[in-house]
């Protein structure tokens, strides 16, 4: 009985590019939030800073990265990646949304002086 020998790739490389991209991507943003240009604080988008959308942006990028990565999206059929990855990033997206409209209303609640800030 003939045995085939599996062929077992080393995925060094891999795990180094993954490491180095998402290493690359915390590092801008931790420098970001450390110097904190102010074109980016005193610009607002949306009702937003821009250096917070930004952020927002390079985490969604890690995640959608991280998914691709080590879940191996990259082998998967091509229905499947979309189902999973463009699900997590449209309620990902849903959720900043929420957040973010339920936070700019809340706020105008309290600088309108409807209810006070003593809490």
């Amino acid at each position: 009985m003939a045995h085939d020998i599996a062929h077992h790739e080393s995925n060094t490389g891999k795990i180094w590019k993954v490491f180095f991209i998402l290493s690359v991507i915390t590092i801008v943003e931790v420098i970001l939030g450390i110097i904190k240009p102010a074109f980016l604080v005193e610009t607002t988008l949306i009702s937003m800073k821009l250096l917070n959308w930004i952020f927002i942006i390079l985490t969604i990028w890690k995640a959608y990265y991280i998914t691709w990565a080590f879940m191996h999206m990259d082998g998967e059929t091509k229905g499947l990646r979309r189902s999973v990855v463009w699900t997590a990033i449209f309620l990902i997206c849903y959720l900043i949304f929420i957040l973010l409209t339920e936070g700019d209303y809340v706020y105008e609640v309290f600088k309108a002086g409807y209810k006070s800030w003593d809490f």
